[in-house]
């Protein structure tokens, strides 16, 4: 890893105070762990055995599925779960899938069906809420969404990143408010969590170069500092787009996505939350060129 002195504001007319300057922290991306690489090569073995049930066949797709989507091969995975669902319409796990898929895709009314199924099949699958809960927010669904992710909230109320994505949504309705509301859910968070600085961002308790520099301590195995960083860089890019800065944004997202951390929500929206930038951008010029 290495620190690159660079400003996350982009090109400046003069120095900043140095206290004003927080350096990006790099990491090496996450790499493929060679037992997955192995799994992966057995389970396409099993998959040629010719007199598996259906039953069978579709378990093992699953399993190979989760696999390519851990290495970033997402339209195998997507392959995988859609045969599967086609032999066992009944897995929720499946269904979970093919909507976050879906809401990656900005497929949103796929995505909401998606997870329908999986709570018809199965109520307690409480991470359905939360799918659910980040495609009605990136839907403009914001008011459904409060409703999903509070479900989520209320079954983990400490959980630091269960709080950021109600905050998300309900700063769509009132900013004040889910302020208010996010503050109060820190008061409930463990002090020792790493992800606690997280929540202190948004509520202006700490810095983006405090929390960068946090993300170096306590660490405990290898391939941590990249999930860290995977985090920290797509929360202070959400932060910069409620603040009104989309470039810095984008910036910051890329950054994210360097990780290679592939099976976080983080890392899983980065490249959603680009996208939303850029239209978001090229609708302002088109409105200012028909002006």
């Amino acid at each position: 890893m290495a620190l690159a002195g660079l400003l996350l504001g982009g090109c400046a007319s003069a120095p900043a105070p140095q206290d004003e300057r927080p350096q990006l922290l790099l990491a090496t991306p996450q790499q493929v762990d060679p037992q997955l690489e192995i799994q992966l090569a057995k389970l396409g073995e099993l998959l040629q055995v010719p007199d598996l049930t259906d039953e069978q066949r579709a378990r093992f797709l699953y399993d190979r599925g989760i696999r390519y989507d851990a290495v970033g091969l997402r339209t195998l995975a997507r392959i995988d779960f859609n045969q599967a669902l086609q032999l066992q319409p009944n897995m929720p796990e499946v269904y979970n899938f093919v909507g976050i898929y879906a809401t990656q895709a900005m497929e949103f009314d796929q995505a909401y069906q998606a997870f329908d199924a999986v709570l018809e099949l199965d109520p307690t699958f409480i991470y359905a809420y939360l799918n659910r809960g980040i495609a009605l927010y990136y839907g403009d669904r914001p008011e459904l969404a409060v409703e999903d992710l509070t479900s989520f909230l209320l079954a983990e109320p400490s959980d630091p990143y269960r709080a950021l994505w109600l905050y998300f949504a309900q700063v769509e309705l009132d900013p004040e408010q889910a302020k208010l509301q996010l503050a109060d859910h820190r008061s409930r968070m463990d002090e020792s969590q790493w992800s606690v600085g997280l929540v202190d961002l948004f509520l202006g308790r700490t810095s983006g170069g405090e929390l960068l520099a946090s993300s170096r301590e306590g660490l405990s195995q290898q391939g941590e500092l990249a999930e860290r960083l995977c985090e920290a860089y797509f929360y202070l890019g959400k932060q910069a787009r409620l603040e009104g800065d989309p470039g810095k944004a984008m910036n910051l997202y890329k950054l994210s996505l360097s990780t290679n951390v592939y099976e976080f929500v983080e890392h899983r929206y980065a490249l959603l939350e680009m996208r939303q930038v850029a239209e978001a951008a090229m609708a302002s010029a088109e409105s200012e060129e028909s002006l």
